[in-house]
């Protein structure tokens, strides 16, 4: 009986994979703030198939997000440090699958959100 119930429980509990990413940097911990804060826009260009919705809400030196994209919601945390930028993400269902190439691509281009917005 135990057996089934556990079967029951992988099939109805969506599976969920955390990322943790360092991105190291020389910026300071107020600068790095700031520059997250100014490009944060430009994450749903950095999203397959385009984000529907991003939510975004500082909570001290963390930035709390919140993105709809492909019919999945993905939450995560992204912490500033003095020296590194460190972001959790947690993946749900189906997007747990991709975790390494999102882990990749967020260990190559991560740090652009980092880089000074330079909009007219």
């Amino acid at each position: 009986m135990a057996l089934k119930s556990n079967a029951v429980r992988l099939i109805c509990e969506p599976m969920q994979r955390p990322i943790d990413v360092d991105l190291p940097h020389q910026l300071g911990r107020d600068e790095a703030r700031r520059r997250l804060a100014d490009n944060i826009h430009k994450l749903k260009d950095h999203i397959p198939g385009g984000a529907s919705h991003v939510t975004a809400n500082w909570a001290g030196d963390r930035l709390n997000l919140t993105v709809a994209a492909m019919g999945q919601v993905v939450e995560a945390a992204i912490d500033v440090e003095e020296t590194k930028v460190h972001c959790r993400i947690q993946l749900p269902g189906i997007l747990s699958l991709f975790a390494a190439p999102i882990e990749a691509m967020l260990k190559a281009k991560g740090s652009d959100l980092l880089l000074d917005d330079k909009r007219d």
